[in-house]
């Protein structure tokens, strides 16, 4: 029974991962398309639907990855102390460090009339927590894939 509990929960923790991916590999270009032309109303309206794509899919697959691999690590019998798992940790918590920044950013960038060298710094803000924390959730895949010790 707990190699059926254990497989379900990889499978919620591989399909929320991929959302949670996917989701900001897809805001991300989004966002830069967005803001690499000029119609102002265009780029609110897409920082917008960024925004609820974060609230639909972003926030849950996050609050489901820490939940789903918190239970792996307890049903595979593997300690919290294993240094794979506190970097997988360490570095979940800073992906998200860098991501609460980026949806506050997001909800300024969606409102009406912000100049646009305004727009422009809080983007350049915005590009720079994303190259921060793109590669760390590739890091993260990586040490969840072969756990080294």
């Amino acid at each position: 029974m707990t190699a059926d509990w254990y497989l379900l929960t990889k499978w919620i923790h591989i399909v929320s991962s991929t959302i949670l991916f996917g989701t900001g590999i897809g805001s991300a270009f989004y966002m830069l398309m967005a803001h690499l032309q000029a119609q102002p109303q265009h780029r609110r309206t897409t920082v917008r639907h960024v925004v609820l794509a974060d609230w639909l899919f972003t926030t849950p697959a996050v609050i489901i990855q820490l939940l789903s691999g918190l239970l792996l690590v307890h049903l595979g019998g593997y300690s919290l102390s294993e240094s794979w798992i506190i970097w997988a940790l360490a570095l979940y918590v800073f992906a998200g460090l860098c991501w609460v920044p980026v949806v506050a950013i997001q909800i300024h960038l969606g409102k009406d009339n912000v100049p646009d060298d305004r727009c422009r710094h809080l983007f350049r803000w915005w590009l720079l927590l994303g190259c921060l924390a793109f590669p760390t959730v590739l890091v993260i895949f990586w040490l969840m894939v072969f756990k080294p010790v």
